[in-house]
C-alpha cells in the first residue's frame, strides 16, 4: 500500500486557512472588502479584545438569499468569475472563494443577511466546519458577519498572536487602506466601545486621506497627475523637507485595490533623489488605472501584490510624474546668499520723503573746557570705592583694564567656535578640534535613552505652551502603547481624543519649538510603529540609537562660545565621546603639521 493520502476538508481548509487569515487584521480586511462588492454604503467594524474575542463587520449591501447564505462558506464559491477567461477582467475585491470558508475553518462564524427584495432573513451559524445551523430571522437589509474565539483549535496559531495594542495595530493598518480607497462609502471602526475612526463620506480622496491621516499627514500633500495609453496615474506626494528616516505612509493602489512593490517603490525613490537626503523616504499616496486585463492581482494568497504586463512602462510613467511633479512645485534648493542674521535694508522709491519722517537732528553742544591732550599727559584714572563709612581712590591705568577685557573675550572665543551651525573648532594640544554637533548630540541622547529605559530617573524639560499634533488614530494608538517607554526617556506626551496628541514636554536638549515638534511627533510615530521585539537589552539598545538619531535632528544648535564648550564637555562626559551609537566618527584633529602645509 503507498504512503500518499488524501488529507481530510476538514485539515486540508485549516491549512488553506494559513494563508488567508494570518491574524484578526486579515479577517477585518476580507470582509470589508466583500462589504464593498456587495455594494454597501456604510460599514461598521466592531473589535473586542483586537480580534481575540471576536471581530463584527455590518453593512448595507446587497444581502445574500438563504441559499447562498449557506454556500457563502464553501471554498471557492463565488458569483464573480465563472470561466477561466475571466480571470482577465477581474475588477472586485474578492473573486475566489475563499476568504469566508478560510475564516469558518478557525473560528466561530455567525451570519445575518437579508436582501432588500425578501421579508426575513437568514442566519447562519457555524461553529464547526461540519455543522452548519440555519435559521430565519428579522434583520436589515445587508449583511452582518460576527467572527468569535478565532483560531480556536489551532492553539498553536493563536500563541504566536501579540500583544493587543499591536494587533489592533495592524487592524487599524487594513482598515486604512481599505477605507482610504472608497472616499463615496462611509466606515467606522470601533474597539471595545470606543470609536478609533467614524468616517463620514467624503468629497474627494484628499478628504479621506486627512480623514485618516490627520493634517500631520496631509497639510504637506501636492496633486500628482499624469494619463498615458497603458496607464493613469493620480494621488498625492508629500514635500521633500517631511521625508523621513523610517519607512511609513507609502501606498499603492491599483484599480482601487491596494497593493506591495518595492520595484514601483523606487521609481519613486529615484524621482525624489534630488530632493531628500539618502537614506530618508517621503509619504506617497499613488492610484494606478490600468486595463484590468493588464495586471495580475491573483499572484499572492491575500492579493497584496500584483504584476503587471508592461510593469517597465509603469516605473517610467511613474518616476516621470513624480519627478515632473516635484519640479512643478518648485521643491530644489534655492540659491543661498548666506544672508542669514543680517539687517534687511528698506526698499524706497522716489517717493522716500514720505517716510522719513521728521527731522531730529540734535543741536551741537560745545565743551569748552575740554583738553584732548589731557589723557596722553595722565593716562590713568581713578575709581573710588566705598566700605562702610570710609573710602579709598585707586589709580588704575586704562590700557591695562582694556587689554584684560578684551584679552578675556579672546580667550572666550578662541575656545570654541561654530561654523554654520554643523561644525565646533576647538584648540587642542596636537591641532585643531573639529566637532561635528549633529553627531555629538546623537551620542548624549543615547546614552541618555539608555540610562532612561535602564530606569534612571529622565530629565525632561517642560514646554512653555504644550502643542497639539493631530497624528491619525493609529498613531494615537502606538503613543498610548509606548507610553511607559516615552516617559522613562523623557518625554511627556499624552493622547487627546481619537486622533491628536498633545507634547507637554521633550527629553533635555531637544527643542520645543512647535514647527519643530510636528515633524518630532511624526518621526516617533515611524519609529514606533516598528516591531521590537527580543531580549530587553537588545531593544533598549535598538530603541535608544533611533531616539538619538531623531534627537540629534531636532536638538538644540548651540548659540555661542559658552554653550558650545558645554556641549563638548557633555560629550567627553560620555563613555565614548569618538564615535556614534551607529559606529560614525563625531570628533576630527587636524594635526598642526597639517596646518603648516596650508601655508607653504
Amino acid at each position: 500500500m503507498g504512503k500518499l493520502k488524501v488529507l481530510p476538508a476538514s485539515i486540508a481548509n485549516m491549512i488553506a486557512a494559513g494563508e488567508v487569515v494570518g491574524r484578526p487584521a486579515s479577517v477585518v480586511k476580507e470582509l470589508m472588502e466583500n462589504a464593498i462588492d456587495a455594494g454597501a454604503s456604510q460599514i461598521d467594524v466592531i473589535v473586542k479584545d483586537a480580534g481575540r474575542t471576536s471581530i463584527q463587520v455590518i453593512d448595507d449591501g446587497c444581502g445574500m438569499s438563504p441559499a447562498d447564505a449557506v454556500l457563502c462558506f464553501e471554498r471557492h464559491a463565488t458569483s464573480k468569475i465563472s470561466e477561466a477567461a475571466d480571470l482577465q477582467h477581474i475588477t472586485s475585491y474578492g473573486f475566489r472563494g475563499e476568504a469566508l470558508a478560510s475564516i469558518a475553518a478557525v473560528a466561530e462564524v455567525t451570519l445575518k443577511t437579508r436582501r432588500a427584495s425578501d421579508d426575513t432573513g437568514t442566519q447562519v451559524s457555524i461553529t464547526d466546519p461540519a455543522a452548519v445551523r440555519t435559521s430565519s430571522v428579522a434583520a436589515p437589509a445587508g449583511s452582518n458577519f460576527l467572527v468569535r474565539n478565532l483560531f480556536y483549535n489551532t492553539p498553536a496559531r493563536r500563541k504566536f498572536l501579540k500583544s493587543d495594542t499591536v494587533e489592533l495595530k495592524h487592524i487599524v493598518e487594513e482598515f486604512t487602506r481599505v477605507a482610504i480607497t472608497r472616499p463615496e462609502i462611509a466606515f467606522s471602526l470601533n474597539s471595545n466601545g470606543r470609536d478609533i475612526y467614524r468616517l463620514r463620506k467624503a468629497k474627494s480622496l484628499k478628504f479621506r486621506v486627512l480623514d485618516l491621516m490627520g493634517t500631520n499627514v496631509a497639510g504637506d500633500l501636492v496633486d500628482l497627475s499624469a494619463d498615458t495609453s497603458i496607464v493613469r496615474v493620480s494621488g498625492f506626494l508629500a514635500k521633500p523637507d517631511s521625508a523621513r528616516k523610517t519607512v511609513g505612509n507609502q501606498f499603492f493602489f491599483v484599480n482601487g485595490r491596494y497593493f506591495r512593490s518595492a520595484y514601483l517603490h523606487k521609481a519613486v525613490m529615484n524621482a525624489y533623489a534630488e530632493y531628500v537626503p539618502e537614506g530618508y523616504t517621503p509619504s506617497y499616496f499613488i492610484w494606478l488605472e490600468v486595463d484590468p486585463g493588464s495586471v495580475d492581482v491573483n499572484i499572492h494568497p491575500t492579493k497584496a501584490e500584483v504584476k503587471f504586463e508592461e510593469d517597465s512602462v509603469i516605473f517610467q510613467t511613474i518616476f516621470a510624474c513624480v519627478k515632473e511633479t516635484l519640479g512643478r512645485n518648485a521643491f530644489g534648493e534655492g540659491i543661498d546668499f548666506d544672508t542669514e542674521g543680517r539687517v534687511e535694508m528698506p526698499q524706497m522709491g522716489s517717493n522716500f520723503e514720505e517716510y522719513k519722517g521728521p527731522a531730529n537732528r540734535p543741536e551741537p553742544v560745545l565743551d569748552s573746557g575740554y583738553d584732548p591732550f589731557e589723557s596722553i599727559a595722565n593716562p590713568s584714572f581713578e575709581t573710588e570705592i566705598h566700605t562702610g563709612e570710609s573710602s579709598y581712590t585707586y589709580p588704575v591705568e586704562r590700557s591695562q583694564n582694556y587689554g584684560m577685557l578684551f584679552e578675556e573675550n579672546q580667550a572666550a572665543q578662541a575656545k570654541a567656535l561654530i561654523v554654520k551651525d554643523k561644525y565646533i573648532l576647538s584648540p587642542s594640544s596636537s591641532g585643531l578640534m573639529i566637532v561635528s554637533i549633529r553627531r555629538a548630540w546623537e551620542r548624549i541622547i543615547y546614552e541618555r535613552s539608555l540610562k532612561a529605559l535602564s530606569k534612571n530617573a529622565p530629565v525632561t524639560q517642560t514646554a512653555l505652551f504644550p502643542v497639539q499634533v493631530q497624528v491619525g488614530a493609529s498613531a494615537c494608538l502606538l503613543f498610548e502603547e509606548h507610553a511607559s517607554e516615552l516617559s522613562a526617556m523623557g518625554f511627556d506626551i499624552s493622547p487627546f481624543g481619537t486622533d491628536t496628541v498633545v507634547v507637554n514636554g521633550v527629553p533635555e536638549g531637544w527643542t520645543c519649538e512647535p514647527g519643530k515638534v510636528d515633524g518630532m511627533v511624526q518621526d516617533l510615530t515611524l519609529i514606533l510603529s516598528e516591531d521590537n521585539a527580543g531580549l530587553p537589552e537588545l531593544v533598549n539598545s535598538s530603541l535608544a540609537s533611533k531616539m538619538a538619531t531623531l534627537g540629534s535632528i531636532n536638538a538644540q544648535v548651540p548659540r555661542n562660545a559658552l554653550e558650545a564648550k558645554q556641549l563638548i564637555d557633555t560629550l567627553f562626559a560620555c563613555d565614548n565621546a569618538d564615535l556614534t551609537a551607529s559606529g560614525h566618527r563625531i570628533i576630527s584633529i587636524l594635526p598642526i603639521d597639517e596646518i603648516d602645509k596650508k601655508f607653504h
